[in-house]
């Protein structure tokens, strides 16, 4: 399956740039490369509507492999909380396969933008406005997180995301510090893009190739390139995390997340 160097080059930069994003803000890389990937495959032909779904089957997968790479960095500096990883683990399985098997195909691809361009707005809203919650305000119980997965996991599973854009504002408006949100996030990435996969390989199974080196809704080249890069620059993007004051990480994480939102829009606009 040859491919293009200048393609390749371009794949590989944004596996290096999203996965020390994803290790830095804890959110698994998808909210970088959906907008990326959507332009790449627009140029290579795919249709506008299609290519937005491919790019979120296509950067969900890679994140079943930044999220180890940024997970076990985290994990090394004892940030993980794994009884909340525990907690809304199984709710996110769920939700990812619902999404990915069933919802995801039935879902036109300029609809998925706006969606996605939604909840990136309202998530970089939340960081940057900074609201300290009240002090007595803590995580749910065992119910509650699993609804808390559930949610995650389908609207990761619909836009590609590897659930930070839902768990990290909901963690920290539950106290939990920033830094333990931002490991924790990563933690939860695996899941959703593993139930999530799952999901898209079912629903794209009998869909005709939309150019060389897709199948169903993933585009190969891309999966293999940019998650070889990410993996490699997670673990220097969690060790930046640990160095760089909170107020700070939330503004870079809202100011990206600005960014992404305004590019889908016009994407579901131009679609």
């Amino acid at each position: 399956m040859p491919i293009d160097p200048w393609l390749a080059a371009e794949l590989v930069a944004l596996g290096l740039c999203t996965g020390f994003l994803a290790g830095m803000l804890g959110v698994g890389g998808g909210m970088m490369q959906v907008p990326f990937l959507t332009i790449i495959l627009s140029k290579k032909g795919v249709p506008d509507g299609l290519a937005i779904k491919m790019a979120i089957a296509t950067s969900m997968a890679t994140i079943m492999f930044t999220s180890l790479s940024s997970l076990r960095a985290h994990h090394r500096r004892g940030a993980v909380r794994w009884d909340l990883v525990r907690g809304i683990a199984p709710g996110i399985v769920a939700g990812g396969l619902l999404a990915g098997a069933g919802v995801f195909a039935l879902v036109k691809g300029p609809q998925l933008a706006f969606v996605f361009a939604l909840f990136l707005g309202f998530s970089a809203l939340q960081m940057l406005r900074n609201r300290q919650p009240r002090p007595s305000r803590q995580m749910p119980g065992l119910p509650g997180q699993t609804a808390l997965g559930g949610g995650i996991g389908l609207l990761s599973g619909l836009l590609g995301a590897g659930g930070a854009f839902i768990a990290a504002p909901f963690m920290t408006w539950c106290n939990v510090p920033m830094h333990q949100v931002v490991a924790t996030s990563a933690a939860l990435g695996f899941p959703v893009a593993l139930a999530s996969t799952a999901g898209y390989l079912i629903s794209g199974w009998g869909l005709p190739s939309a150019l060389s080196g897709a199948f169903g809704y993933l585009y190969l080249p891309a999966l293999l390139i940019v998650s070889a890069a990410s993996v490699t620059m997670a673990p220097l993007g969690a060790r930046a995390a640990h160095a760089t004051d909170v107020v700070r990480l939330k503004r870079h994480f809202a100011i990206v997340l600005f960014c992404l939102a305004g590019y889908m829009l016009y994407r579901g606009l131009s679609a």
